[in-house]
């Protein structure tokens, strides 16, 4: 399936992985806050504002990511597959973001911001592909 974009035919994988940047942009950038702040500001400790940091990206990130960014994607006669599906690849970023959060802020006994980066930038690629080949398609 293509895409018809200004310049030309876009693959729809291209076109899905930017709804998935922009989407989970917004849900991440909820997940690290509700980490972040809590860790930083109210002295709670960083595994703990990280599973709060999970439920409010969980919460956000499966209506979104099946209304807009996996829109028209596989089949949709599988709810309740797909909704356990997901489920599982959110417990694997959350997996991933405490271990981040463990080895960065525990035994390399660094600030709560270096999480953040690996958050961003590595949870995301490993969440996109399980969701787009797993979970949606």
């Amino acid at each position: 399936m293509r895409i018809i974009g200004q310049g030309g035919a876009l693959p729809a994988v291209i076109v899905q992985y930017l709804r998935f940047g922009l989407v989970g942009l917004f849900v991440t950038a909820l997940g690290v806050g509700a980490y972040w702040v809590p860790a930083t500001f109210f002295g709670v400790a960083p595994l703990l504002a990280n599973l709060l940091g999970y439920a409010v990206a969980v919460a956000f990130g499966y209506v979104l990511h099946s209304r807009i960014s996996f829109r028209g994607h596989g089949r949709r006669d599988r709810q309740t597959v797909r909704t356990a599906r997901f489920f599982v690849v959110s417990l694997v970023s959350l997996v991933l973001n405490s271990l981040f959060v463990w080895v960065l802020t525990g035994p390399l006994d660094g600030p709560t911001w270096w999480p953040v980066i690996p958050m961003l930038f590595v949870t995301p690629l490993v969440t996109f592909s399980l969701n787009r080949h797993w979970v949606f398609g």
